[in-house]
């Protein structure tokens, strides 16, 4: 696969020296990864510029440099420099030209909000499934190509990866694909040059401040998957304010737009609700027809994720009432409100749950709650290096549970105690509704050695996740084993 690099650049009205019909093989944005004939992309990033690796990239075989910059490049005769705009835009523009444009050839369903993603990714794979289809999925819990599931290093990757794995995509045959699209893809341009069929937004809480700094960066970075730069038909969950402003504005510019919320106003509401122990039992209004279903998922915020799948599956061209029979027989969703039990503990339900941000944490909790256990005891911390602003607020949230036992997430490189001081200090005035216990392993089976029958027990934070990051090193570990464990432990005790 070649393009040249007129080609490779078309539309980025960029300015070449060089030879602009010059054969490109490859692409790459880090100099390590050059390969003879590739093109080299100058991305000016958080830490580091690109711009300071072009020669390293021309010695390592590179026939094109694009840059946002003159450059002086030496024993470059044979290679071709570009100057462009923005870098980033070109790289993601040039990797959907390199791989021509495998979004188009299915139907692309990108996801954004703080919490839901992975939930309502999963829910649109059965519906496509359900129909017939074969979906592909791109998310926090990694990336399905047909029918292999892979690991993923970010919830959607960078540009050139992207497009790559849309063509894998393409080649497995896969009709549609669902993927969890971040707030940083969309300011770091990631997505740019993808065809979306439909764009859905799930909800905006306080997540990423460390990195958008207000809440109004934060909304707009959403905000960018629904404005004119990708053209789709349109699923918003007005059930807070940034979903009903973002509704308004896609209606505004004329978009099709499908609203989901609890509200009577929204084209998909509930009209009644019950909630079980393994599943919820909902008469649904969709666009003033009522459909009465029963689905395996727990919990009000899944009532909003299956709504949201819902819409999109509408948006997909499928019938409602084909929408409601697949959503009965929906799959769980691994670390999502997962129960975990054991025969030789009766009475003793645990959830485990990616909940990491305070809403996330006040929702499951509520969800949970709504199960009317004896008493709810919490397990969770707080990931290190990530948003400070948000520990008082996860520890002022964890107590509506009975009993909270703080924790470590993953700390990376900060001190464990100082995370937990930080949480602690939105639990004031609340001593001996807590314990602290730093280690997540024992922090978790002091939580099942606490609970008696009729107890529920939620270990938040981690989900699906296998390691833990404790400074530079990542060791195995995941909050589903250690439950089973101690579980099992507890069982034989007794």
């Amino acid at each position: 696969m070649t393009k040249t690099c007129s080609e490779l650049l078309s539309g980025q009205n960029a300015s070449f020296t060089g030879n602009a019909q010059r054969a490109v093989s490859g692409l790459a944005s880090s100099s390590n990864k050059v390969n003879p004939g590739d093109a080299f992309f100058c991305i000016v990033g958080l830490v580091s510029d690109g711009h300071a690796f072009a020669q390293d990239a021309v010695d390592r075989g590179a026939s094109l440099v694009v840059a946002q910059r003159e450059l002086q490049l030496e024993n470059a005769e044979d290679v071709t420099v570009a100057v462009v705009e923005d870098t980033r835009v070109a790289a993601a523009a040039a990797a959907a030209v390199f791989y021509d444009h495998p979004s188009a050839s299915f139907k692309l369903v990108g996801i954004t909000g703080t919490n839901g993603k992975t939930t309502t990714t999963f829910l649109v794979d059965h519906l496509v499934q359900s129909a017939g289809g074969l979906c592909g999925i791109i998310g926090t819990t990694g990336n399905r190509v047909g029918m292999s599931f892979e690991h993923a290093d970010h919830t959607t990757p960078d540009s050139m990866d992207l497009q790559h794995l849309f063509a894998r995509m393409r080649e497995a045959q896969c009709t549609a694909v669902a993927m969890e699209v971040s707030s940083h893809a969309l300011d770091l341009k990631r997505t740019w040059g993808t065809t979306f069929a439909v764009t859905a937004f799930t909800n905006l809480t306080q997540d990423h401040l460390d990195y958008h700094k207000t809440f109004e960066a934060y909304y707009q970075a959403k905000a960018k998957l629904f404005g004119p730069d990708y053209p789709a038909r349109r699923v918003v969950c007005i059930d807070d304010e940034w979903g009903t402003r973002l509704a308004g504005e896609c209606a505004g510019r004329g978009d099709e737009v499908i609203t989901t919320g609890f509200a009577e106003q929204a084209d998909i509401h509930p009209v009644s609700v019950e909630y079980f122990d393994d599943r919820t039992q909902v008469q649904l209004s969709v666009q003033g027809a009522i459909l009465s279903f029963a689905y395996p998922l727990v919990g009000r915020f899944n009532v909003s994720n299956m709504m949201t799948a819902f819409g999109i599956g509408l948006s997909l061209g499928l019938q409602p009432w084909a929408i409601a029979e697949a959503l009965a027989s929906a799959p769980g969703v691994p670390g999502r409100l997962e129960r975990i039990s054991d025969d030789s503990v009766p009475g003793v339900s645990v959830f485990v749950d990616y909940a990491h941000t305070p809403d996330a944490v006040e929702k499951v909790i509520a969800s949970v709650r709504a199960l009317n256990p004896a008493r709810l005891l919490v397990v969770f911390g707080c990931g290190g290096d990530r948003d400070a602003r948000k520990r008082p607020l996860m520890g002022r949230a964890a107590l509506a549970g009975d009993f909270a036992i703080v924790t470590s997430d993953n700390p990376r490189t900060e001190d464990p105690d100082a995370i937990i001081a930080d949480i602690l200090t939105g639990m004031e005035g609340a001593q001996g509704s807590y314990v602290v216990e730093p280690d997540r392993a024992k922090a978790i089976h002091q939580a099942i050695d606490l609970a008696q029958p009729g107890d529920a027990i939620l270990v938040a934070g981690k989900g699906h996740e296998d390691y833990q990051i404790l400074g530079t090193e990542t060791i195995h570990f995941d909050d589903r084993e250690v439950v089973r464990e101690a579980l099992a432990r507890k069982g034989s005790a007794q």
